[in-house]
């Protein structure tokens, strides 16, 4: 178990992909880690989303919103995964202000004990502060290389790449190589 003490944070809404989140629930804890999975909750005390490929329902009481800085930094990891996720996520009542998520993000992104993963499609939730990924070696979604290039990202044609305290996978079907990729940067922090 090589993941003790350690808690991973993943995003998470509507339109998940099934095989992806499933994975991430039974592997992580695997090797010893504390799985969270974090959404805005609307003010409700869950919700229940159902995921993209069989309608699975599953449910979320956890949200990122108003999360102290203490509370974020008690975290090891922090995944936007693939599938719709991210693009429902991106959802903001105010069109002059960047969505909540993603100054979620801009929070994660600032605090360099945090390992940030990014897979497939959850680099959209990057869109609206491309600062994130500008400059930055990734890969995401064959569909979304351009999108990459446009945000000023280093496209990398692997399945997983590591750069610094990012690490982001092609697509949710590579969520097997990525989550080993977590698992063994953050078995190495401890």
């Amino acid at each position: 178990m090589k993941l003790i003490g350690k808690k991973i944070g993943i995003l998470f809404e509507a339109d998940y992909y099934e095989n992806e989140i499933f994975y991430y629930q039974y592997r992580f804890p695997e090797e010893g880690a504390e799985v969270h999975f974090l959404t805005r909750l609307w003010g409700q005390p869950k919700i229940t989303f159902t995921g993209h490929e069989h309608k699975v329902p599953m449910d979320c009481w956890e949200s990122f919103e108003n999360m102290s800085d203490e509370e974020l930094r008690s975290y090891s990891a922090i995944i936007v995964p693939s599938g719709m996720v991210s693009d429902r996520l991106r959802y903001t009542e105010n069109v002059e202000k960047i969505p909540p998520a993603t100054e979620f993000l801009k929070r994660v992104f600032a605090e360099p004990t945090i390992l940030k993963g990014i897979i497939c499609h959850g680099l959209w939730l990057t869109a609206p502060a491309t600062e994130l990924v500008k400059g930055r070696k990734l890969v995401c979604h064959n569909n979304l290389i351009g999108d990459a290039k446009a945000y000023g990202a280093i496209y990398v044609n692997e399945d997983v790449v590591v750069d610094g305290d990012l690490v982001t996978g092609r697509s949710g079907g590579h969520a097997h190589f990525f989550a080993a990729k977590i698992i063994e940067i953050l078995s190495e922090k401890a």
